[in-house]
């Protein structure tokens, strides 16, 4: 099974479709924004909620990021030496309790760095409900090594232990 990827094995213009998706529950809402100490009302009191535009609770958008970009580190940053920028985050629409999350990133760019191991990949990862609405959308520069550097290195995993029988 691939985990991440190597600078040689990224192109331009790359389509990764992340799977499984991940249907958000209450408890998840709830327990991120209680972690985070985010207790807007909105997302935490379904009273409050009902009072609102929405009318319901609203899953708090930092939590869809964190699972959109949980998703992409198989396709895209399992490799990573860094993680360098997240250049723009946006919040479309609302996710509320029991939508499921998709995404998929797509390669905009790729440059060597001044290092001839390491190479630095521009990504877009989007994120859209069960239904395709579009509800997060963020572009992030991660920083991966290249085939040499793994060979240099032991392979895909180094300091990975040999059974002893």
């Amino acid at each position: 099974m691939q985990f991440g990827r190597t600078y040689e094995e990224f192109e331009v213009g790359a389509v990764y479709k992340h799977w499984p998706g991940k249907t958000v529950t209450e408890y998840d809402d709830h327990l991120f924004c209680l972690l985070t100490m985010n207790h807007h009302p909105l997302h935490l009191d379904a009273n409050y909620a009902t009072t609102t535009v929405q009318g319901q609770n609203v899953v708090v958008g930092n939590y869809i990021y964190s699972i959109l970009l949980g998703m992409s580190v198989e396709d895209v940053s399992g490799k990573a030496l860094a993680n360098l920028e997240i250049e723009s985050l946006r919040h479309i629409a609302p996710t509320f309790h029991g939508d499921t999350i998709y995404g998929e990133t797509t390669v905009l760019d790729k440059n060597m760095t001044s290092k001839p191991d390491r190479g630095i990949v521009h990504v877009e990862t989007k994120g859209y409900k069960q239904d395709g609405t579009v509800v997060c959308i963020f572009r992030r520069k991660v920083m991966v090594p290249t085939e040499k550097y793994l060979e240099e290195r032991g392979g895909d995993q180094p300091g990975r232990p040999t059974p002893l029988s």
